[in-house]
């Protein structure tokens, strides 16, 4: 019995994809960029949202990306195109009361408006930074946003075998400007989003 766990270990050493231990497999290192449409990775993207919940705390959740797309061309940085979309109801908090509650009519109403969605309009590069300028739409409410992007990093990933690009943004926003007000000024109108967006070649 003593050797049925090195020998577990051994077969996972043998089965497992095989990911070398020299480095990450993703650099910020443009080159490795090729032009194409990449789809939105759902497990590895994320917006963080902050805000100050009654001069208590700083309150913090997070939305997954569902779907989208990312064209870009290298050799045209500033036609590079976004369009993401988050289901509200796979919005994340720490307490499930909580997190019905937001999604309760008081604040994002997933039942009648189950989706998100950023649309780019205008990029501007800037070396390995980018301001990415398109339109949010929440609760049918559509307003402009500026990101502050910033390139991350890319690669092939060793476990799918395809190229990865990766970015991380900042934003600022009102809720309220979304029809997401509920209790201001009791609880802070503007919320700091944090963008961690990952593609993956199709």
């Amino acid at each position: 019995m003593r050797f049925v766990l090195p020998a577990a270990l051994a077969l996972a050493t043998i089965t497992a994809p095989a990911i070398a231990q020299t480095g990450t497999p993703g650099a910020a290192v443009a080159s490795r960029v090729v032009a194409g449409t990449y789809a939105v990775d759902p497990a590895h993207t994320q917006v963080t949202w902050s805000l100050n919940h009654m001069g208590f705390s700083m309150l913090e959740g997070q939305f997954g990306a569902s779907e989208g797309t990312l064209t870009l061309d290298p050799a045209k940085p500033q036609n590079a195109k976004v369009d993401v979309t988050f289901k509200i109801d796979d919005l994340s908090v720490t307490a499930a009361p909580f997190a019905n509650h937001l999604k309760s009519k008081d604040f994002f109403d997933a039942a009648t408006y189950p989706t998100a969605r950023f649309v780019s309009t205008g990029v501007k590069v800037m070396g390995n930074k980018a301001v990415i300028t398109g339109n949010l739409t929440i609760k049918d409410q559509t307003k402009p946003v500026t990101l502050n992007a910033t390139f991350f990093g890319a690669g092939t990933n060793p476990m799918s075998k395809k190229l990865n690009i990766g970015f991380r943004a900042t934003a600022k926003i009102k809720r309220s400007d979304f029809g997401v007000g509920a209790y201001v000024p009791v609880v802070g109108d503007d919320v700091d989003l944090t963008i961690n967006a990952a593609f993956t070649a199709q």
